[in-house]
């Protein structure tokens, strides 16, 4: 094996992940928005809006998590090709995403049934 040939090819699939979680992070917004916008007329209680509230919040923070996920990803890779990455960050964006669509559904659910 050569010794200026790179073992890893940095590649498309980090940004093709950190443009799922914008995605994600911009539903979750959209979603909370209107909730922030809805259930307290629905509802016919203003404590709902914190709902809504609370779920940009979490949109927010799933974005500037995910970004500096890529960010640290691509320098760490593009300057020490051979080093491993710690999969901590990833692990605690897909609980808490996890985590807003479990209440979510809770949410619904409480709107749905009588």
């Amino acid at each position: 094996m050569s010794g200026d040939r790179e073992l890893f090819d940095v590649g498309l699939q980090p940004e093709r992940t950190a443009l799922a979680w914008r995605r994600t992070a911009l539903s979750v917004a959209l979603g909370s928005l209107v909730a922030f916008r809805l259930l307290p007329e629905l509802l016919g209680n203003p404590s709902w809006s914190v709902t809504g509230f609370v779920g940009v919040l979490c949109a927010a923070l799933i974005w500037a998590t995910s970004e500096w996920r890529y960010r640290a990803f691509y320098h760490h890779h593009v300057s020490r090709p051979h080093t491993p990455f710690g999969a901590w960050p990833l692990l605690l964006l897909a609980a808490g995403t996890f985590l807003l669509g479990l209440g979510a559904t809770v949410l619904a659910l409480a709107l749905v049934l009588p």
